[in-house]
């Protein structure tokens, strides 16, 4: 297994930041919730982890939609956690080095990782850590920014840096938005997919999500874009663990 790269003190020092942002949309939620709904009807008592939980809104979504199943919060924020317990009830500290999640191998029936795995410094270790905590079968939902979504297309080609991408975790350069939220990695459709097959995931479904940082007079647009994924804002993926 790769171990994954500790992150460097200033980077675990930024994600402390009570500033920071630890949310994503709503729509992204509630359609990763539903999709991870289809994946697990017909089961009962299902582990699902919620890795990278941020403050507990997207588990607390998930929640709703999956009566009966244990969810339980993970994230190395000590911040982040005191956020999210209130909405999950179960949290645990845990970081994505090589085999340090506190979990046996095979626990998990499901992993939910929102909005993560852009965050990390070594994804190839985090994926090997994932693919280990889920049991045979078992089902990654992973959303992500799109580097290729239908705006970043016309931004690069104006010369402007594409949203979601950052050079700095000291202000906002280049491209518009004002957060600096600490992406490090990118990722496209077909990068992603390419990526969790050689993770050992297959990819039974990839879907798009609209982006709540567009602005109100594109959404409509945005919403429509998600009907084509790879031009979407975000990627959705449901993935299941290779045998």
């Amino acid at each position: 297994m790769t171990t994954t790269a500790r992150p460097p003190a200033g980077l675990r020092d930024f994600y402390e930041n009570p500033a920071v942002p630890v949310a994503s949309g709503d729509a992204r939620s509630r359609r990763q919730a539903r999709m991870l709904a289809t994946a697990l009807r017909g089961r009962a008592g299902a582990t699902v982890l919620d890795v990278g939980c941020g403050d507990g809104t997207a588990a607390a979504v998930t929640a709703r939609l999956l009566p009966g199943h244990r969810i339980i919060g993970v994230d190395w924020s000590q911040d982040a956690l005191r956020r999210a317990a209130p909405r999950i009830g179960t949290v645990v500290r845990g970081e994505l080095e090589g085999g340090a999640l506190p979990f046996a191998t095979g626990a998990a029936d499901a992993v939910l990782f929102a909005e993560v795995i852009e965050h990390l410094v070594d994804p190839d270790g985090a994926l090997d850590e994932l693919r280990r905590v889920l049991a045979p079968g078992g089902h990654l939902m992973l959303s992500t920014p799109n580097l290729a979504a239908w705006y970043n297309r016309a931004l690069l080609l104006a010369g402007v840096q594409p949203v979601f991408s950052e050079v700095s975790l000291r202000g906002i350069h280049g491209r518009p938005g004002s957060e600096v939220v600490g992406h490090l990695r990118l990722y496209t459709a077909r990068a992603l997919r390419q990526f969790l097959a050689a993770s050992g995931f297959e990819v039974v479904r990839l879907a798009g999500a609209p982006f709540h940082g567009v602005p109100r007079a594109l959404r409509p647009l945005d919403r429509l874009a998600c009907a084509v994924p790879g031009a979407a804002s975000i990627l959705l993926v449901h993935a299941r663990r290779a045998r």
